[in-house]
């Protein structure tokens, strides 16, 4: 393998990622002036927090559809161009309205993304390096919201309208995105299932093995011959394709229901929440960025050698006590000290070791090559629908319920997914996709 082209090209698609990242963290300091700014009635904040996530549902429904016809490198194009529209349309906005349309439009960028690249790198990637490789989109996403919060910390601190600067930084790296895309060739799978364009996909193939690129042509070629006629959205959803389907939305689900974007959106809100000052709040939100970044680099490490499942178990145990904690320390009014702030710190560093490692990378593997973009639509959309549903509800249902019961929530939701992982969900470590094809569809 060439491994430092196949490096290069990863990072630089992986940095959509850290955008994505970035977009969806960056309101979570800006949130409260916004709502001040504009005198947001509760309605029409939660709106304005959750409307990102509305066009990434939306970005994560339709991904599939340019990431098939115009290529997986021009869709990552216009999903840097989006990037940078937005994040200078949200910081000049000059009324709530335009402010929430390019809020959308960045969802849409964030939808699109979650869909295409973990699709390309696992398709350019060897089985033995591919968790890492795809991995390092969750790796930048997580980079992204660290240093959305870091950002945020910095600016916040100065003047009622520095929410602008918070989302107009974004502008810099999405436009170094769009720059560095030029260096990065197409799929050869897309090339060869798509466009029948043999000749360029084993040019690039020939970069990517130098010794052994045949083998992988003609692995790629039985694919295609084993599932011709299966490329419609519709065909998705039959008996064939049943048990990967099952596996990318329950996963999906199982991501969002551990409240984590709840956590991510909300944080300085829940930590005032505890008793603590803005300042401390921020600062706070900064350390859970940290452990966040920290915890996926740990788990680039490990998701090649020790399996995607188990990481999910050791995730799965970690995050139902740290929740469990954190509903107690609601239930008693126990805030002392930063007793809250440590048990989310711990928290977010099994979902970082577990969840945020494993989910991209499992939902790139599980569907054959086919309609590998379209199952990580699916398994995307299903991810961002929940991701919106509890962004939307998460101050109300705080409000209403309280905090203990909200995290109680999230906890019980996690014994299920612990169920869940121990029975149902397949190992797919070391194996090629066509090898993983055959396992999970014509075992």
């Amino acid at each position: 393998m060439n491994n430092r082209k196949v490096l290069l090209w990863s990072i630089v698609v992986a940095l959509g990622g850290f955008l994505f990242g970035f977009d969806t963290a960056v309101i979570s300091g800006a949130e409260q002036a916004i709502q001040s700014y504009w005198a947001l009635n509760s309605v029409e904040h939660g709106l304005t927090v959750s409307i990102a996530l509305i066009g990434t549902v939306l970005g994560s429904l339709i991904g599939s559809i340019p990431c098939e016809r115009i290529g997986r490198r021009n869709t990552l194009m216009v999903i840097a161009a989006i990037y940078l529209l937005s994040s200078l349309g949200t910081a000049f906005a000059t009324n709530w309205y335009i402010f929430l349309l390019f809020r959308f439009l960045g969802g849409l960028g964030v939808g699109a993304s979650s869909v295409t690249a973990p699709v390309y790198i696992s398709e350019i990637a060897p089985a033995e390096k591919r968790g890492q490789l795809v991995a390092l989109f969750q790796f930048n996403i997580v980079l992204g919201i660290l240093l959305s919060y870091f950002s945020n910390y910095l600016i916040g601190q100065d003047g009622e309208t520095a929410w602008r600067w918070m989302l107009g930084v974004q502008a810099f790296p999405s436009l170094l995105f769009l720059i560095l895309l030029q260096v990065v060739p197409e799929s050869p799978r897309w090339l060869i299932l798509n466009q029948g364009k043999l000749e360029e996909a084993t040019a690039v193939l020939k970069e990517i093995i130098p010794h052994g690129y045949e083998v992988e042509i003609e692995n790629i070629k039985s694919s295609q011959q084993r599932n011709s006629g299966f490329a419609d959205v519709n065909q998705l959803l039959t008996r064939k394709y049943r048990f990967p389907v099952f596996l990318a939305v329950v996963f999906a689900v199982f991501n969002q229901v551990s409240g984590i974007n709840a956590i991510i959106y909300y944080a300085p809100r829940i930590f005032e929440m505890t008793g603590l000052g803005r300042s401390s709040s921020l600062l706070s939100t900064v350390g859970i960025g940290v452990v966040n970044f920290i915890f996926t680099l740990i788990a680039l490490n490990f998701i090649d050698r020790i399996g995607r499942k188990t990481l999910m178990l050791i995730g799965s145990i970690g995050l139902i006590s740290t929740l469990g904690l954190v509903a107690q320390a609601f239930y008693t009014h126990n805030f002392s000290g930063w007793a809250v702030t440590v048990y989310l710190l711990v928290y977010i560093a099994f979902f970082a070791f577990s969840q945020g490692a494993v989910i991209w990378v499992f939902m790139a593997e599980i569907f054959p090559n086919q309609v590998r973009a379209k199952g990580q639509t699916l398994g995307s959309f299903t991810h961002w629908i929940m991701a919106a549903i509890i962004a939307f509800s998460f101050p109300m249902l705080a409000e209403k319920l309280g905090g203990g019961n909200t995290f109680l929530f999230f906890c019980i939701m996690m014994v299920l997914q612990l169920l869940f992982v121990w029975k149902v969900m397949p190992e797919t470590k070391g194996k090629s996709l066509e090898q993983i094809e055959r396992s999970i569809i014509h075992a």
